[in-house]
């Protein structure tokens, strides 16, 4: 099944490098969509299918914090799972965050194999074959 999924970061390169990591790992890609921050990201998952969204924390406008707090708001979260890719997790940030609802945490600097083995967890790739 090929995946409709949300990049966010303020970063052009590292939304350029999570791509590049997503396609050599071979994740199974229908739809990459790309925010600079929160607020761009709940835009694009207000009007368009996400099955994933791969976020960062630190941004400008909206942080990742703030753009998970808005999914659980309005139930969200419940149906689009948020995996964090960042190099700012403290573990106090990542546990509340985890607790809001986040599937995962990806530690910048990554390799595509994290990135594919994250994915596949999270979606459940491979459970039912």
């Amino acid at each position: 099944m090929a995946f409709n999924i949300l990049l966010v970061d303020d970063s052009v390169t590292v939304r350029a490098v999570i791509s590049k990591a997503l396609h050599l790992a071979g994740v199974d890609i229908n739809l990459l969509y790309q925010a600079g921050n929160g607020q761009e990201a709940l835009t694009i998952l207000e009007a368009e299918w996400i099955d994933l969204v791969l976020c960062d924390i630190s941004m400008p406008v909206m942080d990742g914090e703030a753009l998970v707090a808005h999914m659980v708001d309005n139930g969200m979260i419940k149906s689009v799972p948020v995996v964090i890719v960042s190099s700012a997790g403290s573990e106090p940030r990542i546990v509340r965050l985890r607790e809001m609802g986040v599937r995962d945490y990806i530690q910048k600097p990554f390799t595509p194999e994290r990135i594919r083995e994250v994915v596949d967890n999270v979606m459940g790739v491979g459970k039912n074959a």
